[in-house]
């Protein structure tokens, strides 16, 4: 396997909540458009974004995000063999389940992908452990093969994702069960928040990236601390700044071998909104650098 740079991106801009279509700019989409910082990655991009139409909803919940997920897993596998690198933005955490069915459609189901995701929470819920039921919090256990098979195969993962293979990044809110699911099924977490306490950030980098052939790097808005995304609907106190949150993206990227990146959950809604989205922009400003600096992997298609 080779590193390259940035030839091509694939702007993927998702304007739902799971499966319902989302009011106004809720999502953050235009208000990047506006901001000009997809044109900061310096490369040619394309930017579409994925629908699902109501009358194509069956009215169950986890079926139909399959259906939505198998949509964004075509797009991203089509961006892929045009030898594109892929953001996803907008949309929310269940969207990510589509970036790696598309992987697996381009590469292969044995492509040895690594998944780095920062986010408040692990979204390692199954149903049984679970305190709220939320979908929006069990993508990650989907992904690994642990929860709702339609939705993982509708999203198009042939292989579940060994659960070494995954680190989580400054998780400070775990259902009890949840947490106890995580430790048992080897997932790796590493910390940014001050304060807090588990392995450094760049050793766990470096262990992932020595088992994996490429990264798809998962960015839910709320891993920053609450007062700089006073709009979203799960923040979390005493998380890092969008400085820290900076130097993280750039040593996942440092090494040479993310092929995917997304940032979601920003909620464009009234005055709070308004901060939120400067936060996102200015974490898509230093992602698309570091991505730019750092280069991609060069991966055989199938």
């Amino acid at each position: 396997m080779t590193h390259s740079e940035l030839e091509r991106m694939q702007v993927l801009g998702i304007r739902y909540r799971r499966t319902a279509c989302a009011v106004q700019d809720e999502r953050g989409l235009d208000a990047y458009l506006e901001s000009g910082v997809y044109e900061s990655a310096r490369i040619p991009s394309e930017y579409c974004e994925p629908r699902i139409e109501p009358t194509e909803c069956s009215g169950d919940a986890v079926a139909d995000l399959g259906v939505f997920n198998g949509r964004i897993a075509e797009t991203a596998a089509a961006a892929r063999r045009a030898g594109a690198v892929l953001l996803m933005t907008g949309g929310d955490c269940s969207h990510a389940t589509g970036i790696v069915g598309g992987l697996q459609d381009a590469h292969g189901p044995g492509l040895r992908l690594g998944l780095v995701w920062f986010d408040a929470h692990g979204d390692f819920n199954t149903p049984h452990t679970s305190t709220s039921g939320m979908l929006g919090g069990m993508p990650v256990a989907v992904c690994a093969g642990l929860a709702h098979p339609a939705w993982r195969e509708g999203a198009h993962i042939v292989a579940p994702m060994p659960t070494e293979r995954i680190l989580l990044v400054d998780v400070r809110n775990l259902d009890p069960a949840e947490e106890t699911l995580i430790r048992g099924a080897g997932v790796a977490t590493a910390m940014l928040s001050s304060g807090s306490s588990g392995v450094a950030l760049p050793e766990a980098i470096d262990r992932l990236a020595q088992e994996v052939d490429a990264i798809y790097l998962h960015i839910d808005a709320d891993i920053l601390d609450a007062r700089l995304v006073p709009s979203h609907g799960t923040q979390e106190p005493n998380g890092p700044d969008v400085g820290q949150t900076c130097t993280a993206i750039d040593r996942v990227m440092a090494t040479g071998k993310v092929v995917a990146l997304a940032l979601v959950s920003i909620y464009n809604q009234g005055e709070d909104g308004k901060m939120s989205v400067k936060s996102g922009v200015e974490l898509l400003r230093c992602g698309l650098g570091a991505w730019q600096t750092h280069g991609t992997a060069h991966l055989p298609l199938v």
